[in-house]
């Protein structure tokens, strides 16, 4: 038997509840932390929100909550230096990751705090997590206010990618499972990464063999 909400029984729901739901109706989303510098030092936050918007030019894209809710370090660090750094979560530090979303005072920094490393690389101003295996150096180059919800999608363009060769794999595609890759439900919840199959790229021509 399926639960069915309308929009009126989501509005009436308590808040985290309600963010609970909804951030993990859409399924896994990538575990990032986000490395910046500002003012009062670095700063480092987990993120699921990382998406990617294009590949000519490399163009990776992050969701902001409203910025009148509360401060906002990394979204205030990023308008500042115009730099940052996006860092994948592994099964050896995601907790560390998740506790980045504590609400540390500005001038703490989050690598300490969480038993992170800084690492500073090709002269990149932004610190990047050095026991991240794969990372990049982000430049800032649009901001899109979402007014539905008040919300800031910052669009940045990848200056630096970093990964192990050894996940690297022919076709371009990254292997993920190699380097014990999190993934995110909710707001929470941390899965691990298998990969089930590699399929050729779609043609119509190939539809009735691989769906028999």
């Amino acid at each position: 038997m399926n639960k069915v909400f309308s929009s009126g029984d989501l509005q009436a729901m308590d808040n985290r509840f309600r963010a609970n739901l909804i951030n993990s109706s859409t399924g896994y989303k990538p575990a990032n932390l986000v490395g910046t510098n500002g003012e009062s030092g670095s700063n480092l936050a987990v993120f699921s929100s990382a998406v990617h918007i294009g590949a000519n030019p490399p163009l990776i894209g992050l969701i902001f909550r409203p910025i009148d809710e509360s401060p906002r370090h990394t979204y205030e660090n990023i308008k500042s230096s115009g730099c940052y750094t996006i860092n994948h979560v592994h099964r050896s530090f995601y907790r560390n990751a998740h506790f980045t979303s504590a609400r540390f005072d500005r001038d703490e920094s989050e690598f300490r705090g969480c038993g992170l490393s800084e690492e500073f690389i090709d002269g990149f101003t932004a610190p990047f997590v050095a026991e991240s295996k794969i990372k990049m150096g982000v430049r800032m180059v649009e901001e899109i206010p979402i007014r539905s919800n008040k919300t800031i999608l910052i669009v940045g363009s990848i200056e630096v990618l970093i990964l192990p060769e050894q996940s690297l794999k022919a076709s371009g595609n990254i292997d993920l499972e190699s380097v014990d890759d999190i993934c995110i439900s909710g707001l929470d919840t941390y899965s691990a990464v298998e990969t089930i199959e590699t399929l050729p790229y779609a043609k119509k021509a190939m539809v009735d063999d691989f769906l028999k």
